[in-house]
């Protein structure tokens, strides 16, 4: 799904990719798992984006990396260059899953490790982090009651492209400070599980009240399952732009 916004173009290319491209700099956010950038995942029926077929379009100027869920070094390859630079949270942790996995300094990119509170500026582009985590008494806990996302594994990202400012939370549930931020586009998850649902994400754009609301992450395999169009409805009843490609 391509939309474009504010001098922008955004391209949802499935599960928590998001492609940000401005007039001089190309951002990612999260790339690859799943088969999304190689059209291996197989969508279901409803899915709201099919996957990329062979996607390999290295035109990153940065690749933003929130975690070691969404850490896939075969991803950040098929979007990367020799310029590109890796943005990566600093608890990215290789042996806390059982992937086989470059370590993020083992890849060849000029690489930032940022904290869950960061500002920085990396390619001309100014970038914050924010936490991002599981309440211990939310609903996204394991079955020993441990948070899935425990706080300090990993961090959102707020970029600014061309002035204009875009927020992917990263996996979380809704947190103390969220409603605050500044943001133009608002990509959150909507899925079922692991994050905040459909309704709280919904809660929190009417809070945030950006420029417009590009929901992702959702229906990528029954886990992640959400009523996308009953999030777009409701996002659009409380005043605020919402994209959706329902194909």
């Amino acid at each position: 799904m391509t939309v474009h916004f504010d001098g922008l173009t955004l391209d949802w290319l499935g599960y928590a990719t998001l492609r940000i491209e401005g007039d001089d700099s190309v951002v990612y956010f999260d790339p690859g798992r799943y088969g999304v950038l190689t059209g291996e995942w197989e969508p279901h029926d409803d899915v709201a984006h099919p996957p990329a077929q062979d996607y390999d379009a290295h035109d990153a100027d940065v690749v933003c990396v929130t975690h070691v869920h969404h850490y896939d070094p075969d991803g950040i390859r098929r979007v990367a260059n020799d310029d590109t630079t890796l943005v990566v949270f600093e608890g990215i942790d290789v042996h806390r899953t059982d992937r086989d996995l470059d370590r993020p300094a083992d890849l060849p990119y000029d690489r930032v490790e940022v904290s869950m509170e960061d500002d920085r500026l990396v390619e001309d582009l100014p970038l914050w982090t924010v936490p991002a985590y599981n309440n211990p008494d939310g609903p996204n806990v394991d079955e020993t009651g441990e948070p899935i996302h425990p706080k300090g594994i990993g961090c959102g990202f707020l970029v600014a492209v061309d002035g204009t400012r875009v927020f992917w939370p990263g996996d979380t549930d809704v947190l103390p400070g969220h409603g605050e931020l500044d943001a133009d586009v608002f990509v959150p998850s909507i899925a079922k599980n692991y994050t905040m649902d459909r309704h709280e994400a919904a809660d929190l754009a009417e809070e945030m009240a950006p420029g417009l609301v590009l929901p992702m992450h959702y229906n990528t395999f029954e886990a992640l399952e959400s009523d996308s169009g009953a999030f777009a409805t409701d996002v659009a009843r409380r005043g605020v732009p919402v994209a959706l490609d329902e194909r």
